[in-house]
């Protein structure tokens, strides 16, 4: 009976890494994919990368 009164831990050292990761995932992924130069006005170098990044992944942009 003791074993159905504790709680379970959760597992916060493994998920730890996902907290960094996945965040860092997102961002990226908004620029190549969403940006449309939202974000990269600053040069034509970031823009063209992320265009490119478009390209690569076959997402449609033009």
């Amino acid at each position: 009976m003791s074993d159905l009164t504790t709680p379970s831990t959760i597992p916060f050292p493994r998920l730890r890494p996902w907290l960094a990761v996945v965040p860092l995932l997102l961002i990226v992924g908004y620029l190549v994919l969403m940006d449309n130069g939202a974000l990269s006005q600053t040069g034509t170098f970031l823009h063209e990368l992320m265009h490119d990044g478009r390209h690569l992944l076959g997402v449609p942009c033009h």
